[in-house]
């Protein structure tokens, strides 16, 4: 099973939350072909679907923190190897959050030929998250969830990024700026690729 995914193209996306990176991913998918896959929303997923390990899950991420290592990998995986037949490549999306993450997941899946670095100021995130609350229903679109959520996530992410930044695979993408131009850079890094 997992030899059908072991020469597909593999893209890291990390942003902060709010940074922007679910609409750039959505956009690459629409042009590209790729399947989109994010550890959030595969978490959510089986959250409500009200399995067992969804209720588990759905304890820890009320309490802030994060889902174990081998959950969320092989959530990836399984997903992974069902689209494996329909899609051009991956990009898996909020992951991985620290470096051992990245290693475990070359180890049992495959290396990344590219980190999108979706790039926003904190208080463009705080900003776009809260807009995002107003509507989305999401218990954690509060200010003080998305304070602890922001803290984690740099804390996190610096050390993957300057993991990935030693192999030169990592493309930074200034998501200030207006979407269709982010995108344009988001597209000129993954052409780059062929």
């Amino acid at each position: 099973m997992a030899d059908k995914i072991k020469d597909a193209k593999i893209i890291f996306v990390v942003g902060g939350p709010g940074s922007g990176k679910g609409t750039q991913c959505e956009k690459v998918v629409a042009k590209y072909g790729y399947t989109h896959l994010s550890s959030g929303d595969l978490l959510r997923a089986e959250v409500s679907s009200g399995s067992e390990r969804g209720m588990q899950l759905q304890a820890i991420m009320q309490k802030g923190e994060l889902v174990p290592l081998d959950t969320v990998l092989d959530m990836i995986k399984d997903a992974m190897i069902a689209k494996a037949d329909v899609s051009k490549g991956f990009l898996i999306d909020g992951y991985p959050r620290e470096v051992k993450q990245g290693e475990e997941f070359e180890k049992k899946i495959g290396a990344p030929c590219l980190l999108l670095y979706i790039d926003a100021k904190a208080e463009t995130m705080v900003m776009r998250l809260m807009k995002r609350g107003e509507t989305s229903g999401r218990a954690d679109d509060n200010e003080e969830t998305i304070k602890k959520r922001l803290d984690l996530y740099y804390k996190a992410t610096e050390p993957v990024i300057a993991f990935y930044e030693s192999r030169g695979i990592v493309r930074k993408i200034d998501s200030e700026l207006p979407v269709d131009e982010v995108f344009g850079h988001v597209a000129k890094a993954i052409d780059a690729l062929k």
